[in-house]
């Protein structure tokens, strides 16, 4: 097996496991990336995500100035391309962690440029809430925060899972343009060691990776939302 493997991606055994351009290496940094960004991204698309179906205009506090606010920052950000996003920001990327280049760089605008996308998947989640089920929850009296979370939150959370699973895959494949901020990753690898050297197993060798990474994630959400599917 070993031979085999040896004699397939020869240039894959040649850039070895550890090391700063190891496999290992990249794996985690495509690893620390994608964890990261999603939990800043995640965050920030979900407080923009709440906002906007609470304060649209079937929301329980309509709020058209705030809704628009809200709606025209996701617009925005959402119709920036990835690339142009990474230059755009760096000296806002520069001013909050002190360079523009590297892994901690790239987290920047790898969670401002995912936050637009899951904001609008979890603003579409919560809009299929049952309204009725809101109705009764406002005509006990929930506050407003009883009524996000063990409204909103509770009856949607097989869908915000799906469509989280949906962002996850997305901001994988995000990791790779960050390569061009010296982010590394698995990306990097397949253009840098694979692409640009004519190393075809190479390439071939991180697109299984990331292949792998994605069934994974994808295997893991669908099985979560059938879970926490009450329907």
């Amino acid at each position: 097996m070993s031979t085999w493997f040896s004699e397939t991606f020869p240039n894959v055994v040649y850039q070895g496991w550890g090391g700063d351009t190891g496999w290992g290496t990249a794996i985690f940094q495509t690893l620390f990336m994608t964890f990261w960004s999603a939990v800043f991204g995640g965050l920030l698309g979900l407080i923009f995500g709440v906002g906007l179906v609470v304060t649209g205009p079937k929301g329980i506090t309509p709020n058209k100035t705030l809704f628009w606010i809200l709606d025209k920052i996701v617009s925005v950000f959402r119709a920036v391309p990835f690339v142009i996003l990474l230059a755009f920001i760096a000296p806002f990327t520069k001013a909050l962690v002190g360079t523009q280049i590297g892994i901690n760089a790239a987290l920047v605008p790898l969670s401002l440029g995912v936050f637009p996308f899951y904001a609008r998947q979890i603003q579409v989640a919560l809009s299929e809430v049952d309204s009725g089920i809101v109705e009764a929850a406002q005509a006990v009296g929930a506050s407003f925060s009883q009524i996000v979370f063990g409204v909103y939150i509770k009856e949607g959370r097989s869908e915000i899972i799906r469509v989280s699973t949906v962002t996850l895959i997305s901001l994988i494949g995000l990791t790779a343009m960050a390569g061009a901020i010296g982010a590394g990753g698995i990306g990097n690898m397949a253009v840098a060691y694979g692409y640009n050297r004519f190393a075809n197993d190479t390439t071939l060798f991180a697109t299984l990776i990331v292949l792998i990474m994605v069934l994974i994630v994808q295997v893991t959400g669908d099985w979560l939302a059938r879970k926490y599917n009450h329907k």
